[in-house]
């Protein structure tokens, strides 16, 4: 079967190749790959800089399909059901984050698309225990979004508690800045979504979506917190960009006791953060890593009752051949979210 493979370490690197189709042993089910959604850190891997991955491997985890082939010890999940998985493939079972279903920090922990072969192929193998359903009514197209949607069920409901009724700011407008203000819409909160120029096209979504937006180059944030906040704050802030400005800038919003939610990835391990908001506030700054199973339980309630539809933020399909295509529109921020298509429904 063709697979889009990682061979090696360094920029490039990127093959699809011919590779030998696996079979569903043990505990594993096969699924065959109908939609997987390119990650921005598929082209940190793409570019080189993603430490994460261990070549040769075989790319994707952000996916939906239909499960071709189980294991003989499988027992809940059937030929045929339509499915989507959270991306660990192996954790030690052991450790007190095991035990509490943390997966996500195990120190063990071996992931899809990462250390184990994903989802950029025809098909691919997931535990048992990581498979899910899709929700009957909800279409492969968002079921390849739930990836990214339990990530921020994460850091929005589980590395923080929202309030109904509060007003929370959302840097970056990508994938991860538009679900999150999804999510926290969905639990009754104003939402200001803050992006730049560069954004438009994402921040008109937003607004079509019911979030309210800013364009930093043509807007004051501070301006518009303090109004919707009659000058509290926004609690909680949930930085999407990655970038230390947007960092600082957040840390100046929040309200006092507000939760900062730090879900985008530095391009520097040190950066200047302005701790000065911190001690007269009591604020907190907390880490937001992946996803762990009771995210994914949530995301999957949040789609099939209809709270979110993730296939709205779908900009282009394309078929696995055309992935530098793909690669290269979410590089060059072309659309919001680009998905490879392995095969038909």
């Amino acid at each position: 079967m063709k697979a889009l493979v990682k061979t090696q370490k360094g920029p490039g690197n990127l093959e699809l190749l011919d590779v030998e189709e696996p079979r569903a042993v043990n505990d594993l089910v096969k699924i065959r790959v109908v939609y997987a959604g390119i990650c921005g850190t598929d082209i940190h891997t793409w570019e080189g800089i993603y430490p994460g991955n261990t070549p040769p491997v075989t790319l994707g985890h952000e996916f939906s399909g239909i499960v071709e082939e189980v294991g003989d010890a499988v027992g809940r999940i059937r030929a045929g059901d339509r499915v989507t998985a959270e991306t660990t493939y192996y954790s030690c079972m052991a450790c007190d984050f095991c035990k509490n279903e943390e997966y996500n920090l195990c120190a063990s922990r071996r992931g899809i698309g990462t250390q184990v072969n994903g989802a950029f192929a025809r098909a691919v193998l997931v535990p048992e225990r990581s498979v899910h359903r899709i929700p009957e009514g909800v279409s492969l197209k968002s079921a390849a979004l739930s990836e990214p949607l339990a990530c921020c069920v994460h850091g929005c409901m589980e590395k923080t508690t929202p309030h109904r009724g509060s007003t929370a700011l959302v840097t970056g407008p990508g994938a991860i800045g538009l679900l999150s203000a999804l999510v926290l819409l969905s639990e009754g909160l104003q939402v200001i979504l803050a992006g730049t120029s560069a954004d438009t096209d994402r921040l008109l979504l937003a607004r079509e979506l019911g979030v309210q937006t800013v364009d930093l180059q043509r807007e004051d944030l501070a301006e518009v917190v303090a109004k919707m906040t009659n000058g509290a704050g926004a609690s909680p802030v949930i930085e999407c960009s990655g970038s230390i400005k947007a960092l600082n800038s957040g840390l100046s919003l929040a309200a006092k006791k507000a939760d900062i939610v730090q879900m985008g990835v530095f391009a520097r391990e040190v950066n200047e953060v302005n701790v000065s908001f911190f001690f007269p506030r009591e604020l907190r700054l907390v880490g937001s890593r992946t996803q762990k199973p009771s995210s994914w339980r949530k995301t999957m309630e949040l789609m099939g009752n209809g709270s979110i539809v993730p296939e709205k933020l779908v900009s282009f399909v394309y078929p696995l051949e055309d992935w530098l295509q793909g690669f290269t529109d979410v590089r060059e921020k072309r659309g919001i979210k680009v998905l490879l298509r392995a095969g038909g429904e």
